[in-house]
């Protein structure tokens, strides 16, 4: 990287890293153009920025933290850009991810894109049991798909099982048409859709069929000891204490279990008091558990899911404030 006045020029090193960097029909390169109020020219493997002196320094944190991302491997997506825009306007440290948990069947390289998700990642690999908890579209179920996949590949464990309250939204599986089977899948789609996109069609089917892989609800998690195993249960917020309370006291030895949930996203009958709030309390102070709350700026979808979180986020606080006030 070279700096002359008013323009600093960063080397491209050669057509993927390229390719990485400024994204498909260079879409990167014009947000970070308009993010940053500067001027962006590609030419061969010179990649110039031309600005005024403080939006250049903001500049050149940001594209070096993007370029090391795509150095390593990594496709750097637009939400990448944003959030590397964000922290560096408000003054946050862009620390490094770490390398990627794991290659996807499609050769992607998968990792943590936030500090949030990436203290989630240090938190699996140090304790036996972790709670991941933050709104939708943070990466939970996902990165813990994930974890669970490179630990099975590494001989870590001996299979993977996924697991998920059967019942939400007040619908009653017995309404429901097909066996048991059919009734629990559309409840379960989530975390297929995570296993698919990590380990391919292929490999997934495969893996289940010879028993590596479960997906199953949660009911059929009673009466068993789970060992050498990797277990996750997802959406835990809408868990009783006594659901919770089973799963929890289900771990073998040699396993590691992951809990995600919202807990503002609680779908139990008015008056049941959620398994995972229960548990953040209980269980906050015990060694070997490790909890990580990840929040609005930890949104890996469309920049609007992040919007609507915090949108529901001030909704949620008022109408506190406004209860308290009347009691």
């Amino acid at each position: 990287m070279t700096s002359r006045g008013t323009q600093i020029t960063f080397e491209i090193q050669d057509n993927g890293e390229m390719y990485r960097l400024f994204g498909s029909y260079d879409e990167n390169l014009a947000l970070l153009e308009d993010a940053l109020d500067v001027k962006i020219v590609a030419r061969g493997k010179d990649l110039t920025v031309t600005g005024g002196s403080v939006e250049l320094g903001t500049a050149k944190a940001v594209i070096n933290h993007l370029l090391n991302r795509a150095r390593a491997g990594q496709k750097v997506t637009p939400h990448d850009v944003r959030y590397a825009v964000r922290s560096a306007k408000e003054g946050n440290a862009l620390h490094e991810m770490g390398g990627s948990i794991l290659t996807n069947a499609r050769g992607r390289a998968i990792g943590p894109r936030t500090d949030g998700q990436k203290e989630y990642v240090r938190a699996i690999k140090e304790n036996a049991l972790v709670f991941g908890i933050g709104p939708a579209g943070t990466g939970k179920t996902y990165i813990a798909v994930a974890m669970a996949v490179a630990a099975f590949k590494k001989k870590e464990v001996d299979r993977i099982i996924l697991t998920r309250p059967a019942v939400e939204a007040g619908e009653k599986l017995g309404f429901l048409p097909g066996d048991i089977q059919e009734k629990v899948n559309p409840y379960l789609r989530p975390l297929y859709d995570a296993l698919f996109d990590v380990l391919g069609l292929e490999t997934f089917q495969k893996y289940m069929e010879r028993g590596l892989i479960e997906v199953a609800p949660l009911a059929y998690m009673r009466g068993r000891t789970l060992e050498s195993a990797y277990v996750i249960l997802d959406e835990a917020q809408n868990t009783t204490p006594e659901q919770m309370k089973m799963f929890l006291t289900r771990m073998g030895l040699h396993s590691k279990a992951v809990v995600t949930g919202d807990i503002t996203q609680i779908d139990l009958p008015k008056g049941t008091y959620s398994g995972l709030d229960q548990a953040r309390v209980i269980l906050r102070d015990v060694p070997g558990i490790g909890f990580v709350y990840l929040s609005d700026r930890d949104v890996v979808r469309h920049e609007l899911v992040s919007k609507i979180v915090r949108a529901y986020d001030r909704f949620d606080e008022m109408a506190w404030k406004e209860e308290k006030e009347k009691h």
